[in-house]
């Protein structure tokens, strides 16, 4: 499984609402596209998505099955932009990892 984490920066002490809102804008865009991906983003296993309500910094980790599926991902995700930049923050940084473990319970 590979990994692709995006880092988004956004302002630090960022008000409730304005956290919020960008969770809200991030949840519904993937929401609508999540049973009908984007091209690119059909192989998409899992994703996940971090907050640091605090600091104003996110991460988003998409999950892949392979590593040719997480570079079309990231072609994909790419050619995207975040909802809002003033909401959600601005993509900071990308990084792509392979998952050598994974455990749930």
């Amino acid at each position: 499984m590979y990994a692709r984490v995006a880092a988004f920066k956004g302002e630090a002490g960022m008000e409730p609402a304005m956290a919020d809102r960008a969770v809200e804008a991030i949840r519904g865009q993937v929401e609508a596209n999540w049973d009908s991906p984007p091209e690119g983003l059909e192989s998409a296993k899992e994703l996940l998505v971090l907050v640091d309500r605090e600091g104003g910094n996110g991460l988003g980790i998409t999950l892949f099955e392979t590593e040719d599926d997480m570079r079309r991902g990231d072609e994909a995700l790419n050619a995207m932009s975040p909802p809002d930049p003033e909401t959600t923050g601005r993509r900071s940084d990308v990084n792509f990892f392979e998952v050598v473990l994974r455990k749930q319970r």
